[in-house]
């Protein structure tokens, strides 16, 4: 029976020595992994706390009415298309695209050699039947001849003066001037070419220091709408948008769209070109509070628009603070802020984008950096 029973007890015994040493290597492990990560946390609290530098900023409060944008075409004071009123063969041209002429100029001139001879002929009869008027009047105060044949030369003299005035008259049509001071556009018209009546030419825009802007706003947006109103205009990559004021606001409603059509007029400063292209800032409600910030402090993410706060924590270290906040419009180089801050908090502007909450900041800028504990 103690035979039987040797080779298990051996078994066992061979077991627990395999199970020892797995649990005392096992144990020597944990233990130096431990004093490893001890070793890594004394060194890690050894080292300096990471530190973003950026610039900050303060949100100002500010008068803030809403907006909304419309798309809005800049059109000329005064815009004309050049038309010929009577056919004619071209003598003379002066269409050079792009050119700024005064009123007056010549423009187009049409070949007037019949008119002209026949003006010369005309202003002989003219001077003839004035000659033989005077004649009359001179033998009718001696009662020489009736007053019926004075009448009659004093009738012929007019219609020839009134003959010579039609020549002219056909002459200055023409000859095409330019009714205002303007700008010439493309025109593709050359000396010797026939001309229909009612060819068009080219078109003239009126050169000024003023533009009107026409846009379609919302019914109920129009509705809020007054004349001089102002509105702004953006055109292209302008940054800071350029006044206008509302001159009509059509009285019909478009049944399709249910807009309403605006014109606004731009006075002084730099005019975009007519048929150009802007945004129209329309405003919409009433006046009121709003916070602006710069718009380079602004960060957009999947959680909404957001700010990072700079404040100091309890070791007087400047720290990063994520805050949610609700945007408006961007004016200049400031965008408004509805909610979410007050007037005074500081914000991170430039280099928020590499920030996280509570990480440590150093602010570049020492004008924006009041003392350590203070907001």
């Amino acid at each position: 029976m103690s035979r039987r029973t040797l080779p298990n007890r051996r078994g066992w015994i061979g077991t627990a020595f395999l199970l020892g040493a797995i649990v005392t290597t096992g144990a020597a492990l944990a233990t130096w992994k431990f004093l490893e990560l001890q070793k890594s946390e004394t060194a890690a609290a050894s080292q300096p706390e990471p530190t973003e530098t950026i610039t900050a900023g303060l949100a100002t409060e500010r008068e803030h009415r809403p907006t909304t944008t419309a798309i809005g075409t800049v059109l000329a004071m005064r815009s004309i298309t050049l038309r010929n009123e009577i056919a004619g063969t071209v003598r003379r041209v002066a269409l050079t695209p792009g050119d700024i002429v005064e009123t007056g100029a010549l423009l187009v001139a049409l070949d007037v050699s019949v008119e002209a001879a026949e003006l010369e002929a005309q202003a002989a009869q003219a001077a003839l039947a004035g000659t033989t008027l005077a004649r009359l009047e001179s033998l009718r105060r001696h009662k020489a001849v009736s007053q019926e044949e004075v009448d009659q030369a004093r009738a012929a003299r007019d219609v020839a003066q009134a003959e010579m005035a039609r020549t002219r008259a056909i002459i200055a049509r023409k000859t095409i001037r330019a009714p205002f001071r303007v700008r010439v556009g493309i025109a593709d018209v050359h000396p010797g070419q026939y001309l229909e009546e009612g060819t068009e030419l080219t078109t003239l825009q009126g050169i000024a220091n003023a533009a009107h802007v026409d846009f379609s706003v919302a019914q109920r947006v129009a509705a809020g709408l007054r004349e001089g109103d102002r509105v702004g205009v953006v055109a292209g990559n302008e940054a800071a948008p350029i006044v206008a004021r509302i001159l009509a606001i059509d009285s019909r409603v478009d049944p399709t769209t249910r807009n309403a059509s605006v014109r606004a007029t731009i006075t002084g400063g730099d005019v975009p070109a007519p048929g150009a292209s802007v945004r129209v800032l329309v405003p919409v409600g009433a006046t009121g509070k709003a916070v602006a910030i710069p718009v380079s402090a602004l960060r957009k993410g999947p959680g909404g628009d957001h700010v990072f706060l700079i404040a100091p924590d309890k070791d007087d270290k400047l720290r990063a603070h994520l805050k949610p906040v609700r945007s408006g419009a961007v004016v200049g180089d400031e965008v408004m802020i509805l909610e979410g801050l007050s007037a005074g908090d500081r914000v991170a502007t430039s280099g928020s984008f590499k920030l996280r909450e509570a990480v440590l900041v150093a602010v570049a800028d020492s004008q924006a950096t009041p003392p350590a504990g203070s907001k």
